[in-house]
């Protein structure tokens, strides 16, 4: 069972630092988008989403260097599928939601990358331990809605998530995926 917990919170970490770009200064439809990480326990991929996010992006494909993009990750929210878990994940061991509220994503550079497919950098802060970071994302348009999608592995490890008996990356890897899809309306 903690192994299980730990793998749901590890995705919730990830998630919480992947986000991209948006629209030029675009409205967020969060119903529609959605953050996950997936992890790694006893070899079992374990994924968990976080049900409660904001996002504010700029962008113009024909501009991205005058981008930006930020996201911010309620911790508290990561679902995991059972409560036990997620009460675990939220504990000084994984997320400790009541010191450290909300994981963050802030974009410093956007650069093209090839068709539709542009690099984001920026700043992704879990638990206050901050790293710079660099997220391949995928640009979609469909009239004046904008989809960005994008995938970032990061090691948890480096934000201090999974702590004391959870240190050991034999149960639950270092290793988690951050997977986002992000859909945005231009104002």
């Amino acid at each position: 069972m903690k192994v299980s917990f730990y793998r749901y919170m590890l995705a919730a970490f990830a998630a919480a630092s992947l986000t991209a770009a948006g629209c030029a200064l675009a409205q967020v439809d969060v119903a529609k988008s959605s953050v996950t990480a997936t992890s790694k326990q006893m070899n079992v991929p374990v994924e968990g989403k976080f049900g409660k996010f904001t996002a504010q992006v700029k962008f113009d494909p024909a501009k991205p260097a005058d981008g930006s993009a930020q996201i911010s990750m309620d911790v508290a929210s990561y679902d995991l599928g059972d409560e036990s878990y997620n009460e675990q994940v939220r504990g000084k061991d994984w997320f400790d939601a009541k010191t450290y509220p909300s994981a963050t994503f802030v974009s410093s550079a956007i650069a093209p990358a090839g068709s539709n497919q542009f690099k984001v950098t920026g700043k992704l802060t879990i638990k206050g331990k901050s790293q710079t970071v660099v997220v391949p994302v995928t640009v979609g348009q469909q009239g004046a809605t904008q989809t960005f999608d994008g995938s970032l592995p990061i090691k948890r490890s480096q934000f201090d998530v999974g702590t004391g008996e959870w240190k050991d990356t034999s149960v639950v890897a270092d290793e988690v995926v951050i997977k986002f899809h992000i859909v945005a309306a231009q104002k």
